[in-house]
């Protein structure tokens, strides 16, 4: 096999908090496919850093009475403590706010300027008189100018759901001061996009990306791409543009190119080279893992900012889904936002990546821990199953034989069984389809389980425990279990490297799986791996609930919307939010190609009347034209949210959205009301 030369990469926490469960699935993801290329001989890497830049880090320095270099030093140690304890195994480490990512971020500005992808304009914000500091929209609170509500943010109404500008607001306050903001004109730097958008549809479209993710970009493409702000006026922590004081980087501009600067500082310590993954001629390998809420920034931004400078692109941007605890959003007050420390504080970290890896597949599905069934498989499958084998078979060995195997294994045919499987799981793992390779191994070693039971070795040893028999049956079986444990060594590292010592064995390669164990020694048995106690879960999720109900009740804003920015989760709303959504039958009474657009169709909908007789329709352009052929959706009943505010696109206002499932393309499903259904109609 020929050796590949491959660049990883996860996504970069954010330095102002701890290390949670959302992280922690990236980076397992990340982490056992990683190893999986390792085992496999190839040159991989695996580099990462925190995102130390922002407003909200200096907010929270100021708060502690510290610098914000000192924060990001406590909160990276932090950091890698946590991911070093769930057995993370990155090959650099490193931060944003770097000499080495300075250096390129000024280099890689200097040459999107020189290249004509750099514009300045004024723009006008509201600025916090006392703070003296430009202020986001989450910063700013208010009276919704809609519906009336007091305590609403700068950019929306969680009360009636209207969108505005900040400027809007019915007595603004800034929520780091409180004072009343004013607006304040500045010069910002824009990264001029729309110049990539053909770019961007090749590259989107070229395999680098899954389907569904594609699909997604595409309806952003198909409308005109707007320039992005890649400037912040002081005060503000990070990089300062080059040649324009006062003006510092975004921390989105600088964040990408921290994959850069971390692989920078790895090759100035060892023999690699920065341009044999980075330049534009290279046949590297380089993926993103990244979670779905940051899919703009790594696939529009990024890969243009690349083009534009004279780099290469990644192979590919693997993008997965949220994590959600118990079927719903992480929860600080049911105690589901879990800190990657509080878990260990209960629990072995093997217990959460095995689980992750069991469920885990190659899409953008969020991913649901279970808390019962995180119990019940992990007992089932690691300790009911895979150690099972060791232990009921390593007494015999050491007891009645010295810890040495027999020449000839008993059942050779159930060996080369399980060692024919190797490729089908290391495919699987390869392609991220890692509950398929779970599923595939623990079929395995169901049918090693079965064998022993079948041959029972306890019966032949209360005759006889120097049999020549028992020694076979036993060899057989810990073959079987070396076997297993060389899949599992990616997601189970630790449990591998027990088992390697139990084995008295160098540590596994994947190509170790073509041989079999005969006249070795083995050491004597230890405990691998102990049950999960269902009461460590629940002090975990109490710790949880109690940690956040100790702090006060005016966390600052700045904590929520970094929170909401690493983990991509939106705050929870109560029924009485969920109520306020209108869905309505719909007739489609006409449906119609939209001239220029590669996805919508104009969808004209009869409502029914309104409370004076009159008849009320709504025009929605929806993104269905690869499923459905628009004569054929005339005279269909369907779903529409009837009260969702207008939105205005490329080719024209949507007076709504009708309700459809599935991954996209041909497979995109109408929600459809029964036929004794009348537009109109509410749906409750």
């Amino acid at each position: 096999m020929e050796q590949r030369k491959i660049l990883v990469t996860s996504a970069l926490p954010y330095a102002n908090g701890a290390i949670h469960l959302g992280h922690l699935m990236e980076t397992i993801q990340t982490d056992i496919w990683v190893r999986l290329q390792k085992m496999r001989g190839h040159d991989c890497l695996y580099v990462c850093a925190d995102d130390a830049h922002g407003t909200a880090i200096m907010l929270s320095a100021e708060k502690r009475g510290i610098t914000s270099e000192q924060l990001i030093d406590e909160v990276k140690q932090q950091h890698m403590q946590d991911f070093a304890d769930f057995h993370i195994g990155f090959d650099n480490y490193h931060s944003t706010h770097t000499e080495e990512n300075r250096a390129l971020s000024a280099s890689i500005y200097k040459a999107l300027e020189a290249n004509g992808h750099i514009a300045r304009r004024s723009i006008k914000q509201l600025f916090d008189p006392e703070k003296k500091l430009f202020l986001a929209d989450r910063y700013i609170t208010g009276t919704c100018p809609k519906c009336k509500t007091a305590g609403q943010y700068g950019d929306n109404c969680e009360a009636c759901g209207s969108t505005y500008s900040p400027a809007e607001l019915i007595d603004p306050r800034s929520v780091i001061s409180g004072a009343t903001p004013i607006e304040k004109e500045s010069e910002h730097f824009f990264f001029r996009l729309p110049e990539f958008s053909d770019m961007l549809k090749t590259w989107t479209r070229s395999g680098t990306l899954q389907d569904q993710v594609a699909n997604k970009l595409s309806e952003w493409l198909d409308e005109e791409l707007q320039e992005w702000d890649i400037s912040r006026d002081a005060p503000y922590f990070g990089f300062e543009i080059p040649g324009a004081p006062g003006k510092y980087f975004y921390v989105w501009l600088d964040a990408p190119i921290g994959y850069m600067a971390s692989l920078q500082n790895l090759c100035d310590r060892t023999d690699y080279k920065f341009d044999d993954y980075w330049h534009k001629d290279s046949t590297a390998e380089v993926y993103h893992f990244i979670g779905k809420d940051i899919i703009n920034f790594h696939t529009l931004f990024w890969p243009a900012m690349l083009t534009s400078t004279g780099y290469r692109t990644p192979t590919a941007v693997y993008v997965h889904g949220f994590l959600t605890v118990d079927g719903t959003k992480m929860s600080k007050s049911r105690g589901t936002f879990v800190n990657a420390r509080t878990y260990l504080e209960q629990l072995d970290p093997e217990y959460l990546r095995y689980y992750l890896a069991a469920k885990l597949s190659s899409g953008i599905d969020d991913l649901d821990l279970n808390l019962e069934d995180f119990v019940q498989r992990v007992n089932s499958d690691l300790v009911g199953k895979v150690v099972n084998i060791a232990s009921r078979c390593a007494g015999f060995i050491s007891k009645g034989f010295d810890g040495m195997l027999s020449e000839t294994p008993d059942n050779l045919a159930l060996l080369k069984e399980i060692q024919a499987a190797s490729e089908d799981i290391a495919r699987h793992y390869e392609a991220r389809e890692y509950s398929k390779a779970v599923r595939l191994i623990m079929a395995l070693a169901d049918k090693a389980n079965q064998y022993i039971n079948d041959k029972e070795p306890w019966v032949i040893a209360k005759t006889d425990k120097t049999s020549p028999q028992l020694q076979a049956i036993c060899s057989t079986g810990i073959n079987a279990f070396r076997l297993l444990m060389c899949y599992l060594k990616p997601v189970l590292p630790a449990m591998a490297a027990k088992a390697e010592d139990f084995l008295a064995i160098a540590p596994l390669q994947w190509r170790d799986s073509g041989e079999l164990l005969t006249n070795h020694q083995i050491s004597k048995f230890k405990p691998l791996l102990t049950r999960v106690e269902a009461d460590k879960v629940k002090a975990m999720i109490e710790t949880t609930q109690q940690s956040y109900a100790d702090k006060p009740a005016d966390q600052p804003a700045a904590d929520t919307a970094s929170e909401t920015a690493e983990t991509g989760l939106e705050p929870e709303i109560g029924f009485d939010d969920f109520i306020k959504v209108d869905l309505r039958v719909a007739l489609i009474t006409n449906a119609e190609q939209v001239e220029g657009a590669d996805k919508l169709l104009r969808i004209t909908l009869d409502i029914g009347k309104d409370k004076a007789g009159n008849p009320m329709t709504r025009t929605v352009l929806s993104g269905i034209k690869s499923a459905y052929q628009p004569k054929a959706l005339i005279g269909r009943l369907t779903v529409l949210v009837a009260n969702l505010q207008p939105r205005k696109m490329k080719f024209g206002t949507s007076e709504g959205m009708i309700l459809a499932a599935g991954p996209g393309g041909k497979d995109i499903w109408l929600l459809q009301p029964d036929s004794g259904a009348e537009p109109g109609m509410r749906i409750t």
